[in-house]
Parts: C-alpha cells; structure tokens; sequence
C-alpha cells in the first residue's frame, strides 16, 4: 500500500553541458523545508499536508496562464519529492542537494495538466516501458476537499462492478464497527480488463470535505490488474517496485536496493466509524473497468498472521542484505582485480610464446637453406674431384699401354700383341718354384 506522491516526469539520459546546468540549477534552488513552509522536524503528515494546499493553489488547471504559479507548482513539487522520501530525506538534511542522484529521482505527472500531443508521448514512453507516475488531478483533489464528490455507499462483503472515465473518480462509504475496526479491514480492487488505476483512501476534515491520505496504484498480477489496502491493527508495510530502467544500468545495486522500497504504511488501523475510498482512472486514453471491495479481515486470522511472520521476514532479510553487499563488493572488487590479471598475464603468455615460435621458425628455416647449399657445393667438389681422378688414371692407363706396346713392337716384332693380365698370369705360372727330391729316381 502506497502512500501518496508526487512529482514529474524523469528523464535518464543527460549531455554534460545538461549536466553542468543542473549543478548551476541545483546551486539555485531554494531549501525544500522552506518551500513547503514547514520545519526541519516536521512529521510525513504535516509535509503532506502542505504539498496539498499549495499543489491545490498552484496547480496548472486553476492557474494555466500563470508562470510564476507554475515555477512554484513544480518547485512544491520537487521538494515534497525530497521530503516525502526517507532516504532522500535524509541524505540532503546531511549533505543538501549535492548528495541526491538526480537520475534516482522518480519523478510524476499530473495528466489532467497534459495537452493532447504529450500525452500521446507519455502513454508511448510508458509502453517503451519507460515508468511513468502520475498524480491524481487536482481537479478531482480540490472537489474533495470541498465536498462536492458524490458518493456511494459500500457494504462490508459486497462487490460492485462499474466503469470510470480518464482522470475521474468514483467516491465510496464503508461504516465499520468496533468489533470489525479491530479485526481488521481490507479494500481489494481488481480489473479483468487489465485496465490502469489508483484505489485513493481519504480522511474527512473538519469543514466536511476529503483530503487525499493514502494511494495505491494497480499492478498487473495475472491476468487481472489489482491494487489493495489492508488496516490489520498491527503495522503493515507497503512495496515499491524499483526502476525497471536503472535496474537493467546496474542490476548489481537494483538487487542491494530491491527491498529498500519495503516501507510501513502511514495508517495501520481504522477505528469504528464511516470511512471513505475512491477508485480513480489513471488511463491514458480510455476509461478503467474494475469490481471493488471492503471486506472484514476476521474470517483470514490465518492469514493475518502469515503476512505478519512474512513482513518481519522480508525486514530481517533487509538488514541482510546491507551487510552482505559490503561484503559482496570487497570479493567483487577482488574478483575484477583476479580477472584482469588473469587477461593481462594470458596475453603475456601468448605474446612470449608467439616470439619464441617465430624465433624457432626463422632458425629452422636458415638452416635448412644453410645446409642445402652447403651439401650442393660438397657434391659438386666431390664430383669434381672424382672426375679429374677417373682422366687422371685413364691419362696413366693410356700412357702405360703406349709404352708396352712400343716396348713389344721393338722385340718381338710383328708377334701378336698380349694382354698385360694374360702375360702376367703365364709370368706367374711359369715362375712357380717346385720342389723335387732328387735322390728318388723318376
């Protein structure tokens, strides 16, 4: 269950030159207590309150020509911003404007404020699925508060279907006894047309009028949208969704941040008496079909004490969560360090390994040329060599056999000639010694 905000519309990408002129901007603005009129201990109530009356003073609808009235509108509207935030709270009361992210800023628009043509652009930012809030027109606030809204008369377990035009609202009545006041309430509201709402709860004021104390938005759960309020007698907590775009920036911090919009509502329980909703049309083009219902929470004690053992659950888990991101980004932090390591001495290795086979490969390469040349030239020598041995016998042979046969011509005469092998084998026949015993006869 939501509480009531407003803003304008946020913008997530930014030049430097835009960004130097929001810092000049931010030096400029005026301090968020001061514009709403209300002190630095002022309580969520009080700032609320004073958003009201000056949204309801200055507001575009009853003021359209007026720029000052809209410099102060959108000033109001940017300080409640602050204000209404615990984090941002806080985190300007200690370091002022300087210490709030301007891209964390969910800002709102007030439809009834648009004209046709940003219309059409904010209902295709919010199918692009850019986040778009809105506020409840100021119109539909003002009558309210003066007490000139219709309203119709709800009783405890009824369901009523109808239909609600855009930027409009259908005001209901529910009385509660003491008994059920302490058993609990629970409004529920659905819309099988998937249709976009706000289910508003109102608080009377004294001169008879409403003035707006809780809202909360539709979601799509299913197939159905719904949207629901639940007064228990014990504190109950509401649940923002994050920025879908900033998660998908830095998934990391959406997740650490995922249960820091787990927040308490600002009413917890409903006393015996007549009390006040309101259904409010919260689309762009077309009116909103819904079934609303109040219903006693006595029959669902099981349940009451489930969502009790839940929440307290999702809160311890919440304090978890800040401890282990402290952690998880020390061991990140050392992991990215081990990563880039890892890269830069892989490269290394690579880059050395690559030179030493270049070098290997330049070597192999040398040699082979080195030796080829090397082992061509010793063949030819050889080949050379034994060329001039086989003419330098063949020149001996030659001349040997010339002189033999100068020699043979000379004694013999025209005897035949006789080949040296033959010659010398009878030579050496004929040259065997024997041996003979001559004191034996014959």
């Amino acid at each position: 269950m939501a509480g009531s905000k407003f803003g304008s519309f946020k913008s997530e990408k930014r030049s430097s030159a835009g960004a130097a002129a929001g810092a000049g901007a931010a030096a400029q603005r005026r301090d968020p207590y001061e514009v709403l009129g209300v002190g630095r201990n002022a309580t969520e109530q009080e700032i609320k309150s004073a958003f009201r009356r000056m949204a309801l003073k200055y507001h575009p609808d009853k003021n359209a020509d007026d720029p000052v009235a809209s410099d102060k509108f959108q000033e109001a509207t940017f300080s409640y911003n602050i204000l209404s935030d615990p984090d941002k709270r806080r985190q300007y009361d200690s370091s002022g404007f300087e210490a709030i992210e301007a891209d964390s800023q969910e800002l709102e628009l007030d439809l009834s404020s648009l004209n046709t043509v940003n219309t059409v652009f904010a209902a295709l930012f919010s199918k692009l699925g850019v986040p778009i809030k809105t506020t409840v027109s100021a119109t539909v606030l003002e009558e309210a508060l003066n007490g000139s809204v219709g309203i119709s008369q709800l009783e405890l377990g009824q369901s009523v279907f109808r239909k609600v035009e855009k930027q409009s609202a259908h005001f209901y009545s529910v009385d509660i006894t003491d008994k059920e006041a302490k058993m609990g309430l629970v409004c529920r509201v659905q819309s099988t047309a998937k249709s976009k709402f706000k289910l508003l709860y109102f608080e009377p004021e004294e001169n008879g009028g409403l003035s707006l104390a809780l809202q909360e938005d539709s979601v799509k759960t299913g197939k159905v949208t719904s949207a629901g309020m639940f007064f228990l007698g014990f504190p109950v907590y509401r649940f923002e969704q994050n920025n879908s775009v900033a998660a998908a920036k830095d998934p990391d911090s959406a997740f650490f941040k995922r249960l820091d919009g787990f927040q308490p509502c600002e009413v917890n329980e409903l006393k015996a008496g007549t009390h006040f909703f309101a259904v409010y049309g919260d689309n762009f083009f077309k009116s909103a079909t819904y079934n609303i219902e109040v219903v006693c929470a006595e029959p669902f004690s099981t349940e009451k004490e489930k969502l009790r053992c839940v929440e307290a659950k999702i809160l311890a888990k919440r304090s978890e969560l800040s401890k282990f991101e402290s952690e998880y980004r020390e061991v990140l932090a050392k992991f990215t360090e081990m990563t880039s390591r890892y890269a830069q001495e892989m490269q290394t290795i690579d880059e050395l390994l690559k030179e030493r086979n270049a070098i290997h490969a330049s070597y192999t390469n040398n040699t082979t040329l080195q030796r080829s040349s090397s082992s061509n030239k010793g063949k030819t020598s050889s080949k050379e060599s034994k060329s001039d041995d086989d003419q330098t016998v063949k020149k001996e042979k030659k001349s040997k056999s010339k002189s033999m046969e100068g020699s043979r011509s000379d004694d013999d005469g025209p005897r035949k000639e006789k080949k040296p092998k033959e010659r010398l084998r009878r030579k050496k026949w004929f040259n065997i010694h024997l041996k003979v015993d001559k004191r034996r006869p014959c």
